[in-house]
């Protein structure tokens, strides 16, 4: 699961709860190489790489579920995300995005 959030805090709380869910979390340093092997990405897209990141994310079918301060834009649903968590959030919200990006049911 890939993690692209500037603000080395919240990524790592990110980080910490894609683990605490089973996930094993990559943080997005640089560009993207390859898509393969991922299978969902939460990318905060309030800036330039970031809405890089996810246009070749979603160019690549990977599902994405944004986290921004930010409410959202026109161009970045074109992308179609799964979701789109505006800060802060509940973590429930985060865990039933990723739940409905990997196609996962959740328990009630």
């Amino acid at each position: 699961m890939l993690i692209y959030e500037p603000h080395d805090d919240v990524a790592a709380l990110l980080e910490i709860v894609l683990q605490r869910l089973g996930h094993e979390p990559v943080l997005l340093q640089g560009r993207i190489t390859t898509a393969a092997g991922l299978d969902a990405a939460v990318i905060e897209p309030g800036d330039a790489a970031g809405r890089a990141a996810a246009a070749e994310l979603a160019a690549a079918g990977v599902p994405l579920v944004f986290a921004s301060i930010y409410g959202p834009s026109r161009d970045l649903l074109a992308l179609e995300p799964v979701a789109w968590l505006v800060k802060p959030f509940p973590l429930r919200a985060l865990e039933a995005a990723l739940a409905a990006a990997l196609g996962v049911l959740l328990p009630s």
